[in-house]
């Protein structure tokens, strides 16, 4: 069986062959695009076959968690989905931004040998996973929520808006995938130690990813106003067609671009608490 390093070309094969039936099941229940079915498949590939499988693990537990909450009471939803960037089908972009850094740390992981590598794998994911559960579970609140800079009640759906609920979702997201890490390293040998280091830090990095995305939210990240609706939206196009204008934030600075950063303070915290406690 022809290696590289400790790669194993069987499970590299393997690794995709469940990606693409993944990204197949994603595509066929309308949580990917043609588009994120091509990112599922690149990413996961890399991840599994470069990761292992405890990696691999919690891109699946990710992705399965957060596309079943995506069609969670969908039609209470829809009224606010006007204020997002992109619906719950997942394209190239929006893959690469939730798993991108977890394939960096993959292949890195490869060239540096580093017990952290893993636990930062899993906050990376944590993060996107929270920002997720409280996106999904946080516009069902029964009250406003409020801006995480100023505590502003806003309308919901509003960039950088925070309520108890959806801080809770968060909590409950990043912990959902620390769970599956810990349990994967108990597996793989990593002992008690390992695995209650990895569930905390995964836990609190996936916590501050997603406080992050929402600070970013409030301040930096690109919002338009629609003028024809006299809406704010992620879009630069709404809805109705019609060209929306930047009134607030930089204007490469995307939901995915923020997503992507959430991810690595996610990993980055993770790694340190991690490093602090190992």
């Amino acid at each position: 069986m022809a290696t590289w390093g400790s790669l194993s070309w069987l499970e590299f094969v393997v690794g995709a062959l469940v990606s693409l039936a993944i990204a197949g099941a994603g595509y066929w229940r309308q949580a990917l695009s043609a588009s994120g079915v091509l990112g599922a498949f690149v990413t996961g590939s890399l991840i599994f076959g470069l990761g292992g499988w405890e990696w691999g693990l919690l891109l699946i537990v990710f992705f399965l968690s957060s596309s079943a909450l995506s069609f969670y009471r969908a039609r209470e939803k829809a009224q606010v989905a006007e204020k997002f960037s992109k619906g719950h089908r997942r394209d190239l972009v929006q893959a690469l931004a939730n798993a991108g850094v977890a394939t960096v740390l993959a292949i890195l992981s490869r060239f540096w040998s580093n017990r952290l590598w893993p636990i930062a794998c899993a906050g990376a994911f944590a993060a996107v996973n929270a920002d997720t559960w409280a996106t999904e579970l946080g516009v069902l609140a029964p009250r406003l929520p409020r801006l995480i800079t100023s505590g502003r009640a806003v309308e919901v759906g509003t960039s950088g808006a925070i309520s108890g609920v959806g801080t809770l979702a968060a909590l409950g997201g990043a912990l959902f995938i620390a769970l599956f890490g810990a349990g994967a390293a108990l597996i793989d040998g990593g002992g008690a130690r390992v695995a209650g280091a990895l569930l905390l830090a995964a836990t609190v990095g996936g916590l501050a990813g997603s406080l992050v995305d929402s600070l970013l939210g409030a301040t930096v990240q690109a919002i338009y106003r629609c003028e024809q609706c006299h809406k704010e939206t992620e879009r630069r196009v709404h809805r109705c067609g019609q060209a929306t204008r930047l009134v607030r934030g930089w204007r490469w600075m995307g939901n995915d671009v923020v997503n992507a950063l959430a991810s690595v303070v996610g990993a980055a915290v993770a790694a340190g608490i991690a490093w602090s406690l190992l």
